[in-house]
This record gives C-alpha cells, sequence and structure tokens, in this order.
C-alpha cells in the first residue's frame, strides 16, 4: 500500500492485527478465562509465582507490551507537551480528584449492601492509569508525547497521593457522611515498587532504544526500520497480559456471574463519563485531536495492576475486594477498545479531522505498508 492510501477512508488503513483487534481481545479473554476455570491448578501457579507482590508472567507481558509504544515516543517534544498547562492541569484535576470521587459516588450507589465489593472499586478509582493506556491512546491516534507525560506525572502522584486519598475516602470521607468506613493499609514502597516495574523499565527501555538506534543509524532509519519490527509486540503482549489477567481469576469471574453483573454496572458508567469528559473538555479547551485523545484516555484508564495487587495484598486473594479487582480489566479492556473506534469516528465528525494523519509520522509508515 503506498502513501497515496492516507487520502482513503481510515478503517482502511488499519493493519490486519489492528482491524480485528477486539475479535483478538475476545479469544484472549475467553481462553484466560477458560483456562483458569478448567486447568487444575493454572490460577494458583499464576498466583505463587509473585516477587514483592508482583506477577512475574504478568509483568512481563506488560513490559513487552509497553516497550514499543514507549520506543516510539519522541522525547525531544516532551518538554513542549510539559509546557501546555492547559493539558497538564486538565489530566490532574481529572484524574486525582474527579476520578475518585466519581468513583466513591458510583460504588456507593450501585453496590450499598455490598461492602467488599464496594471498597474494591473504590481502590480500582485511586488507582490513575500508567501501563495500558499508551495502548489504547496509540490505536486511537493520540499523542503519544503527551502520554508519556502524562502517565509519568500520574506515577509521581500515585507514589505519593494513593494511601492518603485512600484513607480519606474509605475512612475519613465515609464517616463525615455516616457511612461505614473501610481502612486500607498500604505502604509508599509497594506503590513505588509498582510503579518501577510497570512504568519506570520499559520507559527507560523505549528511550534507550531511541538514543541509541537514531546515534547510530538515524531517525529516518529508527522510525521507517526499527519502529514497524516492534510495533506488533506492543499488542502480542496486550493480549498474554489478558490472558494470564483472566487465567487468574477464571474461576472466581465464572463462579459469581450476578456479582460480576453488578460490580461491572458502576464500572461501565465510570469509563463512559470520565472518557466523555476529557473529549468534551479537551474539546472545549481546543486542546485539538490527538491531545485530546491522549487526555480522555488517560483519565478513563486504571492500574488494574496496582488495584488488584493491593486488594489482594490487604484483603487477600479470596476477597470480595481483589474479585472487584479482576472484573476492572474484565469490563476496562473491551470497553476502552470500542472507545478507541468512538475516538477515530469522533475525530472525523467532531474534530473535523483525520485522526490518522495528525498522527507521528513513524505511526503512518507503519499503518501504510501493513
Amino acid at each position: 500500500m503506498s502513501i497515496q492510501a492516507r487520502d482513503q477512508p481510515a478503517a482502511r488503513r488499519l493493519s490486519t492485527l489492528d482491524r480485528w483487534l477486539p475479535l483478538w481481545i475476545g479469544l484472549a479473554m475467553l481462553g484466560g478465562i477458560t483456562l483458569g476455570r478448567f486447568v487444575p491448578g493454572v490460577s494458583d501457579l499464576l498466583a505463587a509465582m509473585e516477587v514483592g507482590g508482583i506477577s512475574v508472567p504478568i509483568a512481563l507481558g506488560l513490559l513487552v507490551m509497553m516497550y514499543p509504544v514507549l520506543a516510539k515516543v519522541r522525547y525531544d517534544k516532551v518538554a513542549a507537551v510539559a509546557g501546555d498547562k492547559r493539558l497538564l492541569v486538565s489530566s490532574l484535576v481529572l484524574n486525582w480528584i474527579v476520578g475518585p470521587a466519581l468513583m466513591f459516588a458510583l460504588a456507593w450507589t450501585f453496590l450499598p449492601d455490598l461492602p467488599e465489593y464496594r471498597t474494591g472499586l473504590i481502590v480500582v478509582g485511586l488507582a490513575r492509569c500508567i501501563a495500558m493506556v499508551v495502548i489504547w491512546n496509540d490505536l486511537a491516534c493520540g499523542d503519544r508525547e503527551a502520554a508519556a507525560v502524562l502517565v509519568a506525572i500520574n506515577s509521581v502522584f500515585q507514589v505519593v497521593a494513593f494511601s492518603l486519598l485512600g484513607y480519606f475516602y474509605l475512612t475519613v470521607l465515609p464517616g463525615w457522611l455516616g457511612l461505614d468506613s473501610q481502612g486500607l493499609d498500604v505502604s509508599v514502597g509497594e506503590i513505588a515498587l509498582n510503579v518501577l516495574v510497570f512504568l519506570g523499565i520499559p520507559l527507560v527501555a523505549g528511550f534507550t532504544s531511541r538514543w541509541f538506534g537514531e546515534r547510530a543509524k538515524g531517525r529516518d532509519w529508527y522510525e521507517e526500520r526499527f519502529v514497524p519490527r516492534i510495533g506488533p509486540w506492543a499488542l502480542y503482549g496486550l493480549l498474554f497480559t489478558i490472558v494470564l489477567l483472566f487465567a487468574l481469576q477464571g474461576e472466581a469471574v465464572t463462579s459469581s456471574p450476578v456479582d460480576v453483573v453488578r460490580i461491572a454496572l458502576p464500572l461501565l458508567v465510570y469509563f463512559a463519563v470520565m472518557w466523555g469528559l476529557g473529549t468534551v473538555l479537551g474539546k472545549v479547551l481546543d486542546l485539538g485531536y490527538a491531545r485530546t485523545t491522549t487526555l480522555a484516555f488517560t483519565a478513563a484508564g486504571n492500574n488494574f495492576e496496582l488495584a488488584i495487587a493491593v486488594a489482594i495484598g490487604t484483603f487477600g486473594a479470596s476477597s470480595g475486594e481483589a474479585l472487584a479487582g479482576v472484573v476492572g480489566p474484565l469490563i476496562e479492556v473491551p470497553v476502552l477498545v470500542g472507545l478507541v473506534y468512538v475516538s477515530l469516528w469522533v475525530g472525523r465528525r467532531w474534530f473535523a479531522a483525520d485522526p490518522y494523519a495528525t498522527a507521528a509520522p513513524a505511526r503512518e509508515l507503519n499503518e501504510v505498508r501493513s
């Protein structure tokens, strides 16, 4: 396919892997649940392969998933993105004020009689996304450099604010409102380790790849040769991670379908509202399609790895809080994949722009060759 293909409808420029992504994700979810439900000992084996509360296989899958996207980032543009105060302030407000408050309200509205699930949902709302959001942002042709900056900022705030917000939303605020309260015991060190593994390692690897690659072979070689080769591994890592996540809790999900539905409803509302708020705010602030998309997805996504780890470490692997954490990606993955397609449609209809035309040149070259 030639460069002239940019003038064709966007759907025709998706690679085969991207075009059928919902199918691959659906099969990965089904395969994981089947594996965990019907293959004896799989979930126990995965649970046993943990270091410092982090599942080694899942961590490897996430590292493989995030590295290609962070290797595509043009780090020489990061400073310019960091100077966009409208974007940064909007992201901080959505992620650390609106998001946790919205999840708190939804958890108490939908699950007033189920304190364990309610607490688990609130923990999910406190864990801002630092991993999979780079995939959704990339698929929706968001601003890679902006995503890297916002994810880094979320990571810093996560280390500082997670425990404090957990104490506020699980103990202080319920007490003020005359509601049941439940504490959250998680150390700053545990959160920092999570951030280091799921963001620090792939970020350093991506930066190092670009730095050495451009100096050894030049930017044209790096973006036209190297990036297209590693690009598909992001989705391979995503699918591998999904299989493992659902295998880990396949039995719990299938044995409590009614509970899963009750937990899923507030999550559906949460993801839709947060994405919608980010999109509307980006449009009002005239951020343009790419940065608006990045704002929307960084606001809607959650760090389910951290939420699950905290829920299991604090309340136990068989607790209702842990099940609520597991249902998070069960709902988040298909919903945010769907929102990728909605974003592409919004870009053409509401922003009067072709999302693919606004994407980074490396992304365009990768896709027109597919």
